[in-house]
């Protein structure tokens, strides 16, 4: 069944039918309506529904909250809220695209193309026939009732609009198909042609005195007029291949505005049969008329069957007994499925995670009772979710190419981890078989000199240690490690702990044949290790939800890329300016060459590891650049910050360069930093945030600002943040820099850096001044406060001063007490150690031999 469950989980969605989300602040619509179609009154009894009340227990586990509903429904505010549509994100998870009928709630509603953000292929739309032709009647009112002439007929005007607006549309390649909601207007039973009666359809229009006032098509001559229209233009255009597009109707399930006696595809037979070359659609599973809805599919060739909707508004066996149903005729050739989310992304979420449960108990149970095999299972689940909408809707989308992602498929099993029990080694297993080429893991650890260690297994060894649950073993004092391999004062090579993959990190390695993973440190009793960096982190984020807050984080890298030479037996990097012309964002910087080439190389294979790449460009320096990736949560974050870094590292070799991250490669230009960008939510909660981080600046800087170099960038009016404790609005010379809300860059944090500690200290300082409600103390800064008076500073409440040795850092950390209890004192105690030993081996070096030594480590 592994195969299967593989295919059920981790095969691409196209959702053929969906409305778009709501616009922010827009309060006319309960988040009640997420499990129902019901609305008005009947909406206060949907509490009690078997679909709500497993909803509630569904978005509680992956919320992490009470499953109640008001706590339930106040978490889903807050996370709606969250910067860059985290939540939204994660809600679309696993779909790979959209087709849309903006047709519903049009002012309050997101744009069709506004979805794109969301999908991994852009979405389309899906045009309501029934809003065209409100809109084009009330078009030809207008001229009718202003422009009169002699021998006009308004029917004759209507119908050359309609079908115009119709043509533009089939050739417009952004538009999928068509739609029609006859079914909410006066019914399925559409008749002949011949039988309308188009004068009384006229009679109608012309009661209209104020041709605005039309605004629903409703006529029970008009409506079926219209529909007819459509399959007349689809009809003749069937043989142009490119811009055959299919006709979809709503059927069953839907609000009390429709009368469900017509809402049964049963009427639509003289249609479908008159209408052979229109491919018709038959939505939302027509429930509960599903099997006649599979009796057409099957029997008529033009017409399709979609099993959406149902998914979250009925019960998990009513879901089931629809799969059943549809599968009992219907082939899946012409079978396919849809979310119909709407206004909220919980829709989307819900739908996703429920048909993939469905999916799962319905075919194990045909493969355990030899009704299929599990091959033949797969097609169905493919055909299902990917290939009949690929086929009929023109998508010429690719199930391999555009399949989930290494990093987008863990976050996928993640978030349905509670409900499909899946293990590290299920999880393990998914990712080779979508990655077949990987020989090699590499199981990762940061330590505290910021040095990243690994241990590469086989695959059949990490097949073999996460199959019996357990990890491999490294000394107990590996955190006491410098980068020379000798050990700080207190730690010793004795004894065990264990090294434990984390599979929510895991992803495409720098080199063909890899994975790689970043781990954290257990005691062997089965405990965290307190002086993790790694966990240290988790747990700040952890400590964060409970609170109601949670972050975004994005970073921008600063490399230099440099050349090497042989003087005296010994490599020596940074002989010259690698490019000409090289300074801030120039166009000359990126003309081509092996650094260009290196570049472009560098993003194209953050792409295929799962990084996001926003936005590369040339920094100031000779062979310096920037690369600047997406927001994410914390530990993603962080984890992505150090794959990036490798990928980097590794690529730039292959054109003979070395890319060096520390914070002053040359002492006549500018350094490299790693500014972290924050956002808070909810973001009524950051001024306490950035209060609570400013007041522990002086001794965070310990962690952001961890070695010798780091003080040789420290500056004034130079962009890196300067001396002084002090934020400003889009302030580059402060080292809290607000740019735009609760989105906030710290700049005073360099390569150096181990994230995990850096972000652990930063974030936790903050959420301190969360639970305490700090106040923002010092003024926003609009100016470089290097440049002030002693007294102008003091108004602003800068009367603090940034460390500008690491020793001084170091002796902040110390005496820091609330910052040594929010990350923990056996990570201060193993940081002062470790800082303590590193300093006294680098300043024994002279300045260029200990430049020279960081750049080949860092």
């Amino acid at each position: 069944m592994g195969t299967l469950t593989n295919a059920i989980l981790t095969t691409p969605i196209i959702d053929h039918h969906a409305h778009n989300l709501l616009l922010p602040n827009i309060a006319d619509h309960s988040s009640l309506s997420i499990t129902t179609e019901a609305c008005g009154e009947a909406l206060q009894y949907c509490p009690s529904s078997l679909s709500h009340i497993r909803a509630v227990k569904q978005l509680a586990d992956i919320l992490d909250c009470e499953p109640t509903w008001d706590v339930v429904e106040s978490r889903l505010e807050t996370e709606r809220t969250r910067p860059h549509h985290a939540w939204a994100r994660r809600c679309f998870q696993g779909i790979e695209c959209v087709l849309i009928d903006d047709g519903l709630d049009e002012k309050t509603v997101h744009p069709y193309q506004w979805h794109n953000r969301l999908t991994h292929s852009h979405c389309k739309r899906i045009v309501r026939i029934e809003k065209v032709a409100e809109e084009t009647v009330r078009l030809a009112l207008q001229e009718y009732k202003t422009r009169p002439s002699p021998g006009y007929d308004l029917l004759t005007g209507i119908r050359f609009r309609f079908k115009h607006a119709i043509q533009v549309a089939l050739r417009d390649p952004n538009v999928a198909g068509f739609k029609s909601v006859i079914c909410y207007r006066t019914g399925l039973a559409i008749p002949p042609y011949r039988d309308i009666d188009l004068q009384e359809g006229t009679r109608s229009l012309l009661k209209f005195e104020n041709p605005a006032s039309f605004t629903r098509l409703e006529d029970e001559n008009l409506g079926p007029w219209f529909v007819h229209l459509t399959a007349q233009v689809l009809a003749d255009s069937s043989d142009d291949s490119p811009y055959r597009k299919p006709f979809q109707f709503h059927t069953g399930l839907g609000d009390n505005d429709l009368s469900l006696r017509l809402a049964s595809p049963s009427h639509l037979q003289y249609f479908i049969k008159h209408y052979p070359e229109v491919q018709i659609v038959l939505l939302h599973a027509s429930y509960p008329f599903t099997q006649e809805a599979a009796y057409f599919a099957s029997t008529y060739a033009n017409v399709f069957m979609d099993i959406g909707e149902v998914f979250p508004m009925v019960s998990q066996d009513g879901q089931e007994k629809v799969i059943r149903e549809a599968l009992e005729l219907c082939p899946s050739e012409k079978l396919m499925w849809s979310t119909d989310g709407h206004r909220f992304p919980e829709t989307y979420l819900l739908a996703v995670i429920q048909v993939r449960e469905a999916m799962e108990q319905v075919l194990q149970a045909y493969v355990r009772h030899k009704s299929l095999t599990a091959s033949q299972a797969i097609k169905i689940v493919k055909d299902v979710f990917f290939n009949t909408s690929n086929s009929l809707y023109n998508l010429n989308l690719s199930i391999l190419a555009s399949s989930v992602s290494p990093t987008s498929e863990s976050s996928l099993l993640r978030n349905f981890r509670k409900n499909i029990e899946s293990t590290d080694f299920e999880i393990l297993t998914v990712f080779l078989r979508k990655n077949p080429s990987v020989k090699y893991f590499r199981c990762q650890w940061l330590d505290y000199t910021s040095t990243l260690r690994v241990r590469v297994l086989t695959v059949k060894h990490a097949l073999e240690l996460t199959g019996a649950g357990k990890s491999v073993s490294v000394l107990s004092g590996i955190m006491g490690l410098l980068q020379n391999d000798s050990m700080a004062p207190g730690f010793t090579a004795i004894g065990l702990r264990n090294l434990c993959p984390r599979f929510d990190s895991l992803r495409l390695g720098q080199r063909g044949g890899y994975a790689m993973l970043q781990c954290e440190l257990q005691e062997v009793n089965g405990e965290d290790a307190e002086d993790c960096p790694r966990t240290l982190l988790r747990n700040v984020v952890k400590r964060a939800k409970r609170e109601g807050v949670e972050f975004l984080v994005g970073h921008e890298i600063e490399v230099v890329f440099m050349k090497s030479t042989i003087r005296d037996g010994r490599i020596i990097y940074g002989h010259g300016p690698i490019s000409e012309g090289h300074a801030w964002s120039t166009s000359r910087a990126l003309v081509g060459g092996d650094i260009l080439s290196a570049v472009e190389s560098i993003a194209e294979t953050l792409e295929r590891c799962g990084i996001d790449l926003q936005q590369f460009h040339a920094e100031s320096a000779p062979g310096q650049y920037e690369f600047v990736t997406g927001p994410l949560p914390p530990l993603e974050a962080a984890d992505s910050l150090l794959a990036t870094r490798e990928i980097i590292s590794a690529t730039a070799m292959k054109y003979s360069l070395r890319a060096t991250i520390i914070p002053k490669p040359y002492t006549n230009h500018c350094g490299s930093g790693c500014h972290n960008h924050i956002s808070v939510v909810p973001a009524e909660k950051h001024v306490s945030f950035y209060a609570g981080i400013l007041k522990h600046l002086p001794a965070i800087i310990a962690f952001t600002y961890p070695n010798i170099s780091s003080y040789e960038r420290v500056q004034d009016s130079v962009w890196c943040g300067g001396k002084w404790v002090a934020w400003g609005t889009y302030n580059r010379e402060t080292p809290l820099r607000k740019i735009e809300g609760a989105h906030w860059e710290i700049k005073c944090v360099d390569g150096m850096a181990n994230p995990y500690l850096a972000l652990g200290a930063i974030l936790g300082a903050g959420l301190q001044g969360v639970q305490d409600g700090d106040s923002m103390l010092i003024k926003d800064c609009t100016v470089d406060p290097a440049t002030l008076k002693k007294s102008q500073r003091k108004d602003l409440g800068i009367n603090v001063s940034l460390p500008t040795t690491i020793t001084e850092a170091l002796k902040n950390l110390k005496d820091d007490a609330t910052l040594r209890g929010i990350v923990g004192q056996k990570v201060v105690d193993t940081y002062l150690a470790v800082k303590k030993a590193e300093n006294e081996m680098l300043v024994k070096m002279e300045p260029e031999e200990r430049r020279q030594w960081l750049i080949e480590r860092y």
